[in-house]
């Protein structure tokens, strides 16, 4: 690890300010140990415990459910059905239907007739402990009726079989954007034409596998209905969607609910949901009128928590001969699973606005169809969207490259959008309005020693070693900070993007920050208490920052797509800026002095010109007081700010990497890897660079290791660790990071998001890498993840099949070709 810079002072020099320093998180003392309150930590006089019995099969008619033999098990109280809940379980919704015509089935937590995943939950044990209700769970008896389940996403989109057969089809939506019909560009039909004539046309086709979150603290629920409010303490990152979305479909009333998310150990977008064991368990408190817990075991988060990406990418780019962009067509497949889950259908469209990437395209068309299967539903992971857009677009940029033949830089540059060209509004509409990609290239390439690398992977080239030399690059940006509510309408998404809070000033002079996003690893209190600390000029140590139960903040929008701070701090500020305006008026009356005389600076008023002066500390007690108030003001300085942005957020970055290749074996390792972002103004390094180093482990693991494999039948048989091929920290290198900056125009910090630029950058920088060091070979791709055998089939099928040797058997699964066992490339 490198950090290149540890500012501590803001811009005008002041070296107190909080904005820039390199703070250890506060909330790190109780986190790292142990003295924290996960869900799973808490008890309730009176619980109960939940084991969720789930389906073996992809697809299944129920014919009957014995549970007489569970339900007289020791501990046991009961056995539930998804018919003894169908009144009362409710059904998960569906906030973003992308098309009005959206085919999209009815998913109740348990199934009631018909299985359409492996894991969904069929019956539900309730017993006086978790190790009971488990042991219970194994003596239900399911009379199965197995189904032909629709498991091959290009197949499902040919309606081979049908994952719900009332459907009548697997297509749920098809999205479309032209940059001709929505004026914000030229016909791509002309441009392809053009190039198919007198230019380079380009076309790939591209896989982008599932992935699963594969956060570090499994969902966890507890739910108490014995008081006047019904209780349900989840670890979730969306707090206010899950009581919204349970006032939406269980009929109680919004004022009745209560939903808190303590500390949650890490999410990615997997908790992001509104999940059946939240509705299952409320149920079930409900029907007993007990508090109920449920914790799944790490086997059930990986089957049924739910999926990511999962996608069939086919391209089109059109260029001139000197290699500057003209076009882009984009055709998606997304696999949906067995569900359209809460913003699942609308992921592709968020990426529908990124493959144009930081590129100067004059015409663009995007077209998604979204297909239902039999596995696992698919939402939103780290990224959404954005990594999979990224990824196509800087493939296609290094293979325009090699077609032109120039160095995979220098075509970018010549299709980039330059630094004075901001704001830019892109071939899809949105306007860019700050960046410098020249700037944060030069750093990345004087850190990573780009020249001399070029030149020893040429002698290596030149010597024909076995161990090859690839460089691989990745120039991003994403639209992140979601984000503006207008928009989002458009987008027939069900919410807004607005934020919202609320910063009180406590008698004493210390303060209390209320916000509506939550952490689940962000370091949103550290990062609140910097900002409200340079606004207030209150020290960083006196400020609370509460959130997570909608008690406490009552009104926001939760946290996903890199929005906290750009959104959610936003609205910090303009709390904490309408507390210094109300104690304004106060210490105008107390100094006799006029409001506009009064100058604010490090939590002092003085009037100007004189020695007289007030701290914000004293005027919070004469508020308390109250004995001497202005006329017509009220006793509080307390605030709320609701926060609605203009426009997204537009990180960006340049990221290299150096991939070496085993061309006998394709084993491949990595050298090294540099990266340079801009994330606008930045809060806390350390909290910056944390999300760097582990947005770029994410990325690299899709590139190299991750992958949700599925056999014949559907189940996942990469179900577990073993299988599920997760990075250790003796998997990875060292990365080298720096930042430019480039503050953002859409807030008053200047902040942009950074908790998914790491991901969106990396994967296409290793396989570029990968895929750069056997272009020589005749290799054009290598299909994620990068397994050893994957890469070595690569080279001989670049060769006509005709490698020296076999390599050692490694047996292996892969999900486009049936038949195999699961333990390619483990530990490569």
């Amino acid at each position: 690890m490198t950090v290149t810079e540890q500012r501590t002072a803001d811009d005008s020099g002041d070296t107190t300010a909080e904005v820039g320093r390199a703070r250890r998180r506060k909330e790190d003392a109780r986190l790292i140990t142990g003295r924290t309150r996960w869900t799973d930590n808490l008890v309730v006089p009176g619980m109960l415990h939940l084991a969720m019995v789930r389906s073996p099969f992809a697809h299944a008619r129920i014919n009957s459910i014995d549970t007489t033999e569970a339900a007289a098990s020791p501990r046991v109280v009961t056995v539930l059905t998804g018919a003894d809940l169908a009144e009362t379980q409710g059904v998960l919704i569906n906030a973003w239907p992308i098309t009005p015509e959206q085919n999209a089935p009815t998913h109740t937590p348990v199934a009631i007739e018909r299985v359409a995943f492996a894991g969904e939950v069929v019956a539900v044990v309730v017993a006086r402990s978790a190790a009971a209700a488990r042991d219970a769970a194994e003596l239900v008896d399911v009379d199965y009726e197995v189904l032909p389940a629709a498991l091959d996403l290009k197949e499902a989109a040919d309606d081979v079989v049908l994952a719900h057969p009332e459907l009548g089809t697997n297509l749920s939506a098809r999205w479309v954007f032209d940059s001709a019909e929505a004026a914000t560009g030229q016909d791509v039909e002309r441009a392809i034409e053009e190039a198919r004539a007198d230019g380079i046309l380009i076309e790939r086709e591209y896989r982008q596998q599932r992935l699963i979150p594969a956060f570090m603290e499994p969902r966890s629920v507890l739910c108490d209905p014995t008081g006047d409010q019904l209780v349900l303490w989840t670890a979730t990152q969306v707090p206010h969607i899950v009581r919204y979305a349970l006032a939406a479909t269980t009929g109680m009333p919004e004022s009745k609910i209560r939903v808190v998310a303590p500390d949650v150990g890490g999410g990615f977008g997997g908790k992001l949901q509104t999940t059946p064991e939240e509705w299952i368990s409320v149920a079930v408190a409900r029907r007993l009128g007990r508090p109920i817990k449920y914790t799944e075991t790490r086997s059930e988060s990986l089957v049924a928590g739910h999926h990511g990406r999962d996608q069939w990418q086919n391209l089109t780019l059109a260029a001139t001969r000197d290699g500057r962009v003209t076009g882009l067509v984009v055709e998606l497949l997304a696999d949906l699973g067995s569900h359209v889950s809460l913003v699942g259908g609308g992921v592709p469209v968020l990426g529908a606005f990124m493959f144009n990437g930081i590129y100067k395209f004059p015409a663009y068309h995007f077209a998604v169809q979204t297909v239902l299967t039999n596995k696992t539903w698919t939402d939103a992971y780290r990224g959404a969207g954005r990594p999979e857009a990224t990824f196509a677009i800087e493939r296609l940029m290094d293979e325009l490259a090699a077609e032109v033949g120039v160095d995979p830089l220098e075509i970018r540059e010549r299709n980039w959008i330059t630094h004075e060209e901001f704001p830019f509004s892109t071939v899809c509409g949105l306007e860019y309005d700050s960046g410098n990609y020249e700037a944060a290239t030069a750093r990345a390439k004087e850190m990573f020693g780009y020249d001399e690398l070029r030149a020893e992977q040429i002698r290596r080239r030149e010597a024909g070693d076995r161990v090859q030399l690839g460089i691989g690059v990745s120039t991003f940006t994403e639209m992140c900070g979601l984000a503006p509510s207008r928009v989002l309408g458009s987008l027939d998404y069900g919410a807004g993007g607005w934020e919202h809070a609320s910063v009180r000033m406590l008698p004493t002079g210390t303060v209390e920050v209320v916000v509506g996003v939550s952490p689940h690893g962000q370091g949103h209190e550290t990062a609140f208490s910097q900002i409200v600390a340079d606004r207030l000029g209150v020290p960083f140590e006196d400020i609370e920052v509460l959130h997570g139960d909608t008690q406490v903040a009552p009104r926001g929008l939760d946290t996903y797509g890199s929005r906290s701070l750009v959104v959610g701090g936003e609205a910090v500020v303009r709390a904490a800026d309408k507390v210094v305006e109300k104690a304004r008026t106060l210490a105008a009356h107390l100094l006799e002095a006029g409001t506009d005389d009064l100058e604010f600076a490090r939590g002092r008023f003085s009037v100007r010109g004189t020695d007289q002066g007030i701290g914000l500390t004293e005027i919070s007690s004469a508020v308390f007081a109250a004995h001497d108030m202005p006329e017509g003001m009220e006793p509080s300085l307390d605030s709320d700010a609701a926060f609605d942005p203009e426009n997204f957020s537009f990180p960006h970055g340049t990221h290299l990497c150096a991939m070496e290749v085993d061309t006998e074996t394709g084993a491949v390792s990595m050298r090294k890897y540099v990266a340079c972002d801009d994330v606008g103004t930045i809060v806390n390094p350390l909290i910056v660079e944390g999300q760097v180093h582990g947005g770029l482990v994410q990325g690299i693991s899709q590139a190299l290791w991750e992958e949700a494999v599925h056999d014949d039948s559907g189940t996942l048989v990469s179900g577990s660790f073993v299988d599920y091929l997760l990075p250790t920290a003796a998997d990875t290198i060292s990365f080298e990071t720096d930042h430019t900056t480039s503050p953002a125009t859409s807030n008053s910090l200047g902040t942009k998001g950074v908790g998914e630029a790491g991901t969106i950058a990396s994967t296409p920088a290793v396989v570029n890498a990968v895929v750069d060091a056997l272009r020589h070979l005749g290799v054009q791709d290598v299909r994620m993840p990068c397994t050893p055998e994957r890469v070595w089939r690569a080279i001989r099928d670049a060769a006509g099949g005709t490698a020296a040797s076999e390599p050692a058997a490694m047996p292996h699964f892969d999900p486009d070709e049936p038949g195999r066992s699961s333990t390619e490339g483990a530990g490569s």
